[in-house]
């Protein structure tokens, strides 16, 4: 017999408990104690954990991508807001980078989002090998950030105690200077970090990405599907 949960019961018990516990601490076994019934039944959903996270992180996604949005302005827009919001999203539980890198989305709702970024770039003249580039390399940053961000503040407004500058700054060789003052920089100020980093991101692709033609789609063709 089916048990009396469904996916979506599942998924949303994982994402609450994965704010106490982190994802080193969300186990099936604690999901079912949180829904009240016995491990066994999420495998009816959920074949393993790698399963569930794959729903869990397309999960995040449709919260993210949930309510109208307006087409981009320009590429350059398109990839900012885009990374912006993914980092707001992700930020949104502790672990959240973790649990959406590396994964496989369950469905493809995620491409109308997507066929929205790459057409602002085949706007602009890009073909589309290197727009592609030009946004997973900007996801890459963001994701990577995050993680690290996450690891030193694992939720908002809390820091990691193995990350604190002054103890790293004090307990490095005084030979190495630069690397002491380097700790406030590593460990802080993570808004203004991601801003400039994303902005490093985008000045590269405008320096090493875009047509010298500058503006109009390429020999003007149709947009391409984003697959």
């Amino acid at each position: 017999m089916p048990p009396k949960l469904d996916r979506a019961q599942v998924v949303d018990a994982a994402l609450r408990l994965l704010d106490e516990t982190g994802l080193e601490g969300l186990t099936l076994r604690r999901i079912a104690t949180a829904l009240d019934v016995k491990a066994p039944a999420l495998y009816w959903h959920f074949a393993n954990k790698q399963a569930l996270l794959d729903e869990m992180a397309t999960e995040m996604l449709r919260r993210m991508s949930a309510g109208p949005s307006a087409a981009p302005e320009s590429w350059q827009a398109a990839i900012t807001d885009t990374c912006r919001t993914l980092r707001a999203a992700l930020l949104g539980y502790r672990d959240g980078a973790k649990v959406f890198s590396g994964t496989r989305l369950a469905d493809y709702g995620h491409t109308e989002g997507q066929e929205a970024l790459l057409t602002a770039f085949r706007r602009a003249g890009f073909e589309l090998a290197d727009a592609v580039l030009a946004f997973t390399t900007a996801y890459a940053f963001t994701i990577g950030f995050v993680i690290e961000e996450q690891a030193v503040q694992p939720v908002p407004g809390e820091r990691a105690p193995d990350y604190d500058p002054d103890r790293r700054a004090a307990a490095i060789d005084p030979e190495h200077a630069l690397a002491a003052a380097a700790s406030r920089e590593l460990f802080g100020d993570f808004e203004r970090r991601f801003e400039r980093g994303l902005a490093i991101v985008v000045a590269g692709v405008e320096a090493s990405l875009r047509p010298a033609s500058g503006h109009g789609p390429v020999r003007g063709d149709a947009t391409p599907a984003a697959g």
